[in-house]
Protein backbone atom coordinates (compact mmCIF):
# COMPACT_ATOMS: atom_id res chain seq x y z
CA UNK A 1 0.00 0.00 0.00
CA UNK A 2 2.82 2.09 1.00
CA UNK A 3 4.53 1.83 -2.30
CA UNK A 4 1.22 2.65 -4.03
CA UNK A 5 0.51 5.90 -2.66
CA UNK A 6 4.12 7.21 -2.60
CA UNK A 7 3.98 7.25 -6.70
CA UNK A 8 1.23 9.39 -6.85
CA UNK A 9 0.56 10.87 -10.73
CA UNK A 10 -2.23 13.68 -10.06
CA UNK A 11 -3.09 15.71 -6.92
CA UNK A 12 -6.83 17.35 -6.30
CA UNK A 13 -7.41 21.08 -5.95
CA UNK A 14 -10.14 22.41 -3.59
CA UNK A 15 -11.87 25.58 -3.44
CA UNK A 16 -13.73 25.91 -6.88
CA UNK A 17 -16.69 23.79 -6.22
CA UNK A 18 -19.10 26.05 -4.48
CA UNK A 19 -18.22 28.80 -7.44
CA UNK A 20 -19.86 26.45 -9.91
CA UNK A 21 -22.75 28.84 -10.53
CA UNK A 22 -20.71 31.93 -11.65
CA UNK A 23 -17.61 30.36 -13.11
CA UNK A 24 -18.23 31.92 -15.98
CA UNK A 25 -17.93 35.80 -14.53
CA UNK A 26 -15.10 35.04 -12.57
CA UNK A 27 -12.95 33.68 -15.20
CA UNK A 28 -13.91 36.79 -17.48
CA UNK A 29 -12.68 38.78 -14.29
CA UNK A 30 -9.61 37.23 -13.43
CA UNK A 31 -9.05 37.29 -17.31
CA UNK A 32 -9.04 40.79 -17.29
CA UNK A 33 -6.68 41.08 -14.05
CA UNK A 34 -4.41 38.67 -15.79
CA UNK A 35 -4.50 41.10 -18.83
CA UNK A 36 -4.06 43.87 -16.96
CA UNK A 37 -1.20 42.62 -14.69
CA UNK A 38 0.52 41.75 -17.91
CA UNK A 39 0.23 44.95 -19.43
CA UNK A 40 1.00 47.41 -16.31
CA UNK A 41 4.24 45.51 -15.88
CA UNK A 42 5.45 45.28 -19.99
CA UNK A 43 4.93 48.86 -19.76
CA UNK A 44 7.25 49.49 -17.45
CA UNK A 45 9.36 47.00 -18.42
CA UNK A 46 9.96 48.30 -21.95
CA UNK A 47 9.87 51.65 -20.82
CA UNK A 48 12.64 51.05 -18.78
CA UNK A 49 14.08 49.21 -21.43
CA UNK A 50 13.97 51.25 -24.22
CA UNK A 51 14.81 54.72 -22.24
CA UNK A 52 18.37 54.78 -21.81
CA UNK A 53 18.55 58.01 -19.45
CA UNK A 54 16.67 55.07 -17.26
CA UNK A 55 19.42 52.66 -17.22
CA UNK A 56 20.39 53.30 -13.35
CA UNK A 57 20.40 51.17 -10.83
CA UNK A 58 17.05 51.91 -9.58
CA UNK A 59 15.19 51.28 -12.84
CA UNK A 60 17.08 48.24 -13.58
CA UNK A 61 16.29 46.85 -10.41
CA UNK A 62 12.38 48.30 -10.43
CA UNK A 63 12.59 46.82 -14.14
CA UNK A 64 13.71 43.01 -12.91
CA UNK A 65 10.73 43.35 -9.89
CA UNK A 66 7.74 43.73 -12.48
CA UNK A 67 9.79 40.76 -14.64
CA UNK A 68 9.24 39.00 -11.49
CA UNK A 69 5.63 39.86 -10.84
CA UNK A 70 4.78 38.55 -14.64
CA UNK A 71 6.84 35.34 -13.77
CA UNK A 72 5.52 34.35 -10.34
CA UNK A 73 2.07 35.25 -11.83
CA UNK A 74 2.47 32.64 -14.90
CA UNK A 75 2.90 29.85 -12.32
CA UNK A 76 -0.75 30.89 -11.49
CA UNK A 77 -3.24 32.29 -13.79
CA UNK A 78 -2.82 30.13 -16.49
CA UNK A 79 -3.67 27.08 -14.76
CA UNK A 80 -6.19 28.70 -12.22
CA UNK A 81 -8.12 30.02 -15.87
CA UNK A 82 -8.17 26.77 -17.15
CA UNK A 83 -9.64 25.24 -13.41
CA UNK A 84 -12.56 27.92 -13.55
CA UNK A 85 -13.74 26.47 -16.66
CA UNK A 86 -13.69 22.88 -15.99
CA UNK A 87 -15.62 20.45 -13.73
CA UNK A 88 -12.38 18.41 -12.40
CA UNK A 89 -10.41 20.70 -10.95
CA UNK A 90 -6.49 18.26 -10.36
CA UNK A 91 -3.15 18.45 -10.98
CA UNK A 92 -0.19 16.59 -12.33
CA UNK A 93 2.78 15.55 -9.78
CA UNK A 94 4.66 17.43 -12.03
CA UNK A 95 3.08 20.37 -12.46
CA UNK A 96 2.47 20.25 -8.82
CA UNK A 97 6.13 20.47 -8.16
CA UNK A 98 6.82 23.34 -10.78
CA UNK A 99 3.81 25.31 -9.78
CA UNK A 100 4.70 25.03 -6.21
CA UNK A 101 8.79 26.05 -7.28
CA UNK A 102 7.64 29.03 -9.70
CA UNK A 103 5.04 30.89 -6.90
CA UNK A 104 7.99 30.13 -4.08
CA UNK A 105 10.81 31.42 -6.23
CA UNK A 106 9.10 34.41 -6.89
CA UNK A 107 7.98 35.62 -4.17
CA UNK A 108 11.52 34.97 -2.58
CA UNK A 109 13.05 37.15 -5.57
CA UNK A 110 10.84 39.45 -4.61
CA UNK A 111 12.85 39.94 -0.95
CA UNK A 112 15.89 39.58 -2.68
CA UNK A 113 14.91 42.85 -5.52
CA UNK A 114 13.53 44.69 -2.85
CA UNK A 115 16.76 44.46 -0.69
CA UNK A 116 18.58 45.63 -3.71
CA UNK A 117 16.63 48.56 -3.84
CA UNK A 118 16.88 49.83 -0.14
CA UNK A 119 20.54 49.31 -0.66
CA UNK A 120 20.47 50.97 -3.33
CA UNK A 121 18.20 54.02 -1.68
CA UNK A 122 20.50 53.95 1.66
CA UNK A 123 23.71 54.16 -0.70
CA UNK A 124 21.90 57.25 -2.68
CA UNK A 125 21.02 58.95 0.23
CA UNK A 126 23.56 58.49 2.63
CA UNK A 127 26.51 58.16 0.62
CA UNK A 128 26.16 60.00 -2.12
CA UNK A 129 29.57 61.07 -2.89
CA UNK A 130 30.58 57.30 -3.50
CA UNK A 131 27.12 56.49 -5.15
CA UNK A 132 28.95 56.16 -9.05
CA UNK A 133 31.56 53.96 -7.50
CA UNK A 134 29.86 51.71 -5.28
CA UNK A 135 26.67 51.12 -7.59
CA UNK A 136 28.51 50.32 -10.78
CA UNK A 137 27.56 48.21 -13.91
CA UNK A 138 29.05 45.61 -13.50
CA UNK A 139 27.59 44.90 -9.67
CA UNK A 140 24.68 46.03 -10.22
CA UNK A 141 24.75 42.80 -13.33
CA UNK A 142 26.09 40.60 -10.30
CA UNK A 143 23.63 41.60 -7.69
CA UNK A 144 20.74 41.03 -10.08
CA UNK A 145 22.06 37.84 -11.32
CA UNK A 146 22.51 36.65 -7.22
CA UNK A 147 18.78 37.76 -6.81
CA UNK A 148 18.02 35.28 -8.83
CA UNK A 149 19.82 32.87 -8.79
CA UNK A 150 19.97 32.41 -4.68
CA UNK A 151 16.02 31.97 -4.50
CA UNK A 152 15.76 29.68 -7.15
CA UNK A 153 18.39 27.21 -5.72
CA UNK A 154 17.35 27.69 -2.72
CA UNK A 155 13.57 26.94 -3.61
CA UNK A 156 15.12 24.21 -6.15
CA UNK A 157 16.53 22.15 -3.02
CA UNK A 158 13.47 22.47 -0.97
CA UNK A 159 11.66 20.70 -3.79
CA UNK A 160 13.94 18.13 -4.71
CA UNK A 161 13.29 17.20 -1.57
CA UNK A 162 9.66 17.46 -1.03
CA UNK A 163 10.07 15.41 -4.24
CA UNK A 164 11.97 12.95 -2.78
CA UNK A 165 9.04 12.16 0.06
CA UNK A 166 6.69 9.03 0.22
CA UNK A 167 3.44 10.71 -0.15
CA UNK A 168 -0.03 9.87 1.89
CA UNK A 169 -2.36 11.52 -0.24
CA UNK A 170 -3.43 13.20 -3.07
CA UNK A 171 -5.71 16.23 -1.47
CA UNK A 172 -4.70 19.73 -1.44
CA UNK A 173 -5.88 22.21 0.36
CA UNK A 174 -6.14 25.26 -2.12
CA UNK A 175 -6.79 26.70 -5.29
CA UNK A 176 -2.86 26.19 -6.35
CA UNK A 177 0.43 23.82 -4.83
CA UNK A 178 2.89 24.92 -2.76
CA UNK A 179 5.80 22.82 -1.28
CA UNK A 180 4.32 23.26 2.13
CA UNK A 181 0.95 21.43 1.90
CA UNK A 182 2.54 18.89 -0.49
CA UNK A 183 4.77 18.09 2.36
CA UNK A 184 2.00 17.65 4.73
CA UNK A 185 0.83 14.53 2.77
CA UNK A 186 4.29 12.84 3.25
CA UNK A 187 4.07 9.53 5.35
CA UNK A 188 6.59 10.64 7.54
CA UNK A 189 9.12 14.01 7.78
CA UNK A 190 12.50 13.80 6.89
CA UNK A 191 15.22 16.11 8.48
CA UNK A 192 15.67 17.86 5.12
CA UNK A 193 11.83 18.59 4.82
CA UNK A 194 12.32 20.34 8.15
CA UNK A 195 15.83 22.02 8.37
CA UNK A 196 15.42 23.56 4.35
CA UNK A 197 11.96 25.18 4.93
CA UNK A 198 13.41 26.26 8.05
CA UNK A 199 16.97 28.15 6.95
CA UNK A 200 14.71 29.53 3.55
CA UNK A 201 12.06 31.12 6.20
CA UNK A 202 15.26 33.01 8.16
CA UNK A 203 17.05 33.59 5.50
CA UNK A 204 14.31 35.72 4.10
CA UNK A 205 13.10 37.07 7.81
CA UNK A 206 16.52 38.59 7.73
CA UNK A 207 16.48 40.22 4.51
CA UNK A 208 12.95 42.07 5.66
CA UNK A 209 15.10 42.66 8.88
CA UNK A 210 17.77 44.50 6.79
CA UNK A 211 15.47 46.79 4.76
CA UNK A 212 13.66 47.91 8.22
CA UNK A 213 17.23 48.66 9.80
CA UNK A 214 18.12 50.74 5.62
CA UNK A 215 14.53 52.97 6.41
CA UNK A 216 14.91 53.47 9.98
CA UNK A 217 18.74 54.53 9.14
CA UNK A 218 17.15 56.80 5.79
CA UNK A 219 14.62 58.11 7.96
CA UNK A 220 16.83 59.39 10.65
CA UNK A 221 19.22 60.78 7.65
CA UNK A 222 16.21 62.65 5.58
CA UNK A 223 14.84 64.63 8.89
CA UNK A 224 17.90 66.42 9.08
CA UNK A 225 18.37 67.71 5.55
CA UNK A 226 15.63 68.77 3.31
CA UNK A 227 16.76 67.74 -0.26
CA UNK A 228 16.96 63.99 1.62
CA UNK A 229 13.78 64.37 2.66
CA UNK A 230 12.75 65.36 -1.34
CA UNK A 231 15.08 62.27 -2.19
CA UNK A 232 13.01 60.06 0.44
CA UNK A 233 9.33 60.99 -0.89
CA UNK A 234 10.38 60.49 -4.17
CA UNK A 235 12.08 57.11 -4.56
CA UNK A 236 12.00 55.59 -1.08
CA UNK A 237 8.37 55.55 -0.52
CA UNK A 238 6.92 54.05 -3.78
CA UNK A 239 9.90 50.96 -2.24
CA UNK A 240 8.49 51.04 1.31
CA UNK A 241 4.86 50.89 0.39
CA UNK A 242 5.76 47.95 -1.81
CA UNK A 243 7.70 46.29 0.70
CA UNK A 244 4.58 46.53 3.34
CA UNK A 245 2.17 45.35 0.27
CA UNK A 246 4.29 42.38 -0.62
CA UNK A 247 5.02 41.56 3.29
CA UNK A 248 0.98 41.88 4.15
CA UNK A 249 0.38 39.95 1.34
CA UNK A 250 2.66 36.75 2.15
CA UNK A 251 1.78 36.88 5.95
CA UNK A 252 -2.08 36.46 5.52
CA UNK A 253 -1.58 33.97 3.10
CA UNK A 254 1.23 32.26 5.08
CA UNK A 255 -0.62 32.55 8.96
CA UNK A 256 -3.89 31.56 7.47
CA UNK A 257 -2.57 28.53 6.18
CA UNK A 258 -1.11 27.20 9.19
CA UNK A 259 -2.98 28.43 11.53
CA UNK A 260 -6.24 29.75 9.45
CA UNK A 261 -9.85 28.67 11.02
CA UNK A 262 -11.98 26.51 9.23
CA UNK A 263 -14.96 28.58 9.95
CA UNK A 264 -14.30 31.32 7.28
CA UNK A 265 -16.01 30.81 3.62
CA UNK A 266 -14.46 29.32 0.70
CA UNK A 267 -14.34 32.56 -0.93
CA UNK A 268 -12.43 34.40 1.58
CA UNK A 269 -9.94 31.47 1.81
CA UNK A 270 -9.75 31.75 -2.24
CA UNK A 271 -9.30 35.49 -1.47
CA UNK A 272 -6.61 35.15 1.00
CA UNK A 273 -4.30 32.50 -1.33
CA UNK A 274 -4.47 34.59 -4.50
CA UNK A 275 -4.12 38.14 -2.64
CA UNK A 276 -0.07 38.07 -2.99
CA UNK A 277 -0.69 37.10 -6.92
CA UNK A 278 -3.28 39.89 -7.23
CA UNK A 279 -2.36 42.73 -5.32
CA UNK A 280 1.80 43.41 -5.36
CA UNK A 281 1.83 42.39 -8.99
CA UNK A 282 -0.96 45.52 -9.82
CA UNK A 283 0.25 48.05 -7.24
CA UNK A 284 3.42 48.06 -7.31
CA UNK A 285 3.97 49.06 -11.00
CA UNK A 286 1.06 51.73 -10.70
CA UNK A 287 3.16 52.66 -7.78
CA UNK A 288 6.46 53.10 -9.17
CA UNK A 289 4.71 54.33 -12.57
CA UNK A 290 2.75 57.18 -11.12
CA UNK A 291 5.13 57.97 -8.34
CA UNK A 292 8.85 58.28 -10.30
CA UNK A 293 8.95 61.44 -12.38
CA UNK A 294 10.79 59.86 -15.12
CA UNK A 295 8.35 56.74 -15.70
CA UNK A 296 5.45 58.72 -15.77
CA UNK A 297 6.71 61.06 -18.15
CA UNK A 298 8.10 58.52 -20.73
CA UNK A 299 4.96 56.71 -20.24
CA UNK A 300 2.53 60.02 -21.16
CA UNK A 301 5.08 60.46 -23.86
CA UNK A 302 4.97 57.06 -25.60
CA UNK A 303 0.81 56.99 -25.62
CA UNK A 304 0.88 60.70 -26.52
CA UNK A 305 2.92 59.51 -29.89
CA UNK A 306 5.71 61.40 -29.10
CA UNK A 307 9.42 59.70 -29.10
CA UNK A 308 11.15 58.50 -26.30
Amino acid sequence: MMDNVSKLTIFTLSGLHEIANYRVTLFVLTLLCYCVIWLINLAIIVTIIMDKSLHEPMYIFLCNLCINGLYGTAGFYPKFLIDLLSTFHVISYAGCLLQGFVLHSSACADFSILVLMAYDRYVAICRPLVYHSVMTTQRVCVFIFFAWLIPLYLVFMSSITTARSRLCGSHIPKIYCINFLVGKLACTTSIANVIIPAFNYTFYFLHVMFIAWSYMYLIRKCLISSENRSKFMQTCLPHLICLIIVVVSLLFDLLYMRFGSQALSQNVKNFMAMEFLLVPPIINPLIYGFKLTQIRNRIIQFLSGKRI
